[in-house]
């Protein structure tokens, strides 16, 4: 889906590719197509924020301030993992992935 495998080269963290190498599927079906991504980034980046605080506090048993910084650190270190992730669940909102698609595709051309 993305040009560039490794999400933490951060210049291009967002660069997809138009369509799918797989199925052919158009990736951006409108212009601003993912701005509805950043409900879900907010969505996964509490539940990162949540996991952060149960492990420094609770099984670290550190006080608040460390699990404040253990949140802040988490968010900061996954950013990048979580934009990727929020564009995948959004996407998957509105597409559905077919395994079969490209054999699909290659039996109807060759019936033409």
């Amino acid at each position: 889906m993305y040009k560039e495998k490794n999400p933490f080269k951060l210049g291009q963290v967002y660069e997809m590719h138009d369509r799918c190498s797989h199925c052919g599927t158009k990736y951006k079906i409108e212009p601003s197509f993912f701005y509805g991504a950043m409900y879900v980034s907010y969505a996964v980046g509490v539940a990162f924020a949540v996991a952060a605080f149960i492990i420094a506090h609770y099984f670290l048993g550190g006080g608040l301030l460390t699990s404040f910084f253990a949140i802040v650190g988490t968010l900061i270190v996954f950013m990048p993992i979580i934009m990727r992730l929020s564009r995948n669940i959004w996407i998957n909102f509105f597409l559905n992935y077919d395994k079969n698609a490209a054999s699909k595709t290659k039996h109807q051309n060759d019936d033409l």
